[in-house]
């Protein structure tokens, strides 16, 4: 089965940022005024932390993103582990990348 690809440099300006979660498991990153004329694409990566992790991109215009991350522990049951509920995870250290459609 063959598989075809198209490389595009990015033509639009390009951001990145670094955040910390507050105690609701949320960041928002500002972009600067004019930096995007439509929402940008956003890529997220965490940084570090034992246990799950999961994000959602919650909100999302020209002018600021937000991340919200939640994290369950992990947890052994009769030597399977499982994960327990998931919570907002607090002081998680955010990374994004921000780029114009």
């Amino acid at each position: 089965m063959a598989t075809s690809g198209e490389y595009r440099p990015t033509s639009g300006r390009v951001e990145r940022a670094t955040g910390v979660t507050d105690a609701n498991g949320n960041v928002t990153f500002a972009w600067p005024a004019g930096t995007f004329s439509v929402p940008p694409v956003v890529t997220v990566a965490l940084q570090g932390a034992t246990g799950f992790r999961s994000h959602t991109i919650t909100a999302n215009s020209a002018t600021a993103t937000t991340v919200n991350v939640v994290g369950a522990p992990v947890v052994s049951l009769l030597g399977i582990q499982i994960l327990a509920a998931a919570t907002p995870a607090p002081s998680i250290t955010v990374h994004v990348h921000a780029a114009a459609p």
